[in-house]
């Protein structure tokens, strides 16, 4: 279970406990009005930061699905019992929760320009992975020393920053000198070889973007690879392996 997940079940049963001490403090009297009101108002208003569109009717008759950024909970209509884990579909052996998260995923990170990115590509591309990465990261510098062999897989690498020491740290400042740079991917490379990369001072909220978007996709780690679907790779594949995985869904 991700922290995220972690910190939003938490919401989710400290929400619970207030619901039922102030039900006690009113009454049954207030039983009658809280059953037609739409359930997933009634589960809005216990959770902070939740908006109505977060909470849909799950597969399960009576169980509400919360969403937030990129995580899923599963509550009874009453907002009273959170449920852990996935929902699976035991007829078609499908995990519904992690086929939800690939889509809000996908969504998410299509919703950042390309031009905002570092794209390594071919010329005529099979597949396109996003990859979150941290410049120090001993893993990310391996599979960008790889970059060409991604490529000649038909691979095409779509990099946005993740620094996991987080703002205002050296890595962090490492990627700023390298969007800043007159040719980005270049100065990647030089970075990710261990060279210093000097740039004049440009806006950089790119690298702030990119981070927040990447703690509401749940990474961890790095590098955190991203493929079309929303499917998320926690870790280092090598182009082969990669590839395989790509074509046939098995690594």
């Amino acid at each position: 279970m991700s922290f995220t997940s972690v910190r939003l079940l938490a919401t989710l049963l400290a929400a619970s406990l207030c619901g039922q001490a102030a039900l006690a403090q009113t009454g049954s009297a207030a039983a009658p009005a809280a059953a037609k009101a739409d359930p997933r108002a009634v589960i809005v208003k216990k959770i902070d930061g939740i908006r109505l569109e977060d909470v849909r009717m799950s597969p399960v008759n009576g169980i509400y699905e919360v969403t937030h950024d990129s995580d899923i909970s599963y509550l009874s209509a009453d907002g009273r019992y959170a449920i852990l884990g996935d929902l699976i579909d035991l007829d078609s052996d499908a995990n519904l929760s992690e086929a939800r998260r690939r889509g809000i995923r996908a969504r998410m990170i299509e919703t950042v320009p390309e031009n905002e990115m570092l794209v390594f590509s071919p010329k005529d591309p099979k597949y396109t992975i996003t990859v979150f990465t941290d410049i120090d990261c001993g893993y990310c510098r391996r599979l960008h020393s790889q970059i060409a062999e991604y490529n000649k897989l038909g691979i095409r690498v779509r990099y946005m920053f993740f620094p996991r020491s987080g703002p205002d740290t050296e890595s962090w400042h490492k990627a700023e000198s390298v969007w800043c740079a007159s040719n980005r991917n270049e100065a990647l490379t030089r970075a990710k070889n261990g060279e210093e990369v000097k740039s004049p001072k440009c806006p950089t909220e790119i690298v702030k973007r990119d981070y927040e978007l990447g703690n509401k996709l749940s990474v961890q780690g790095t590098p955190a690879i991203f493929l079309a679907s929303g499917e998320m790779l926690p870790g280092y594949a090598a182009p082969g392996e990669l590839a395989k995985y790509l074509k046939t869904g098995k690594m």
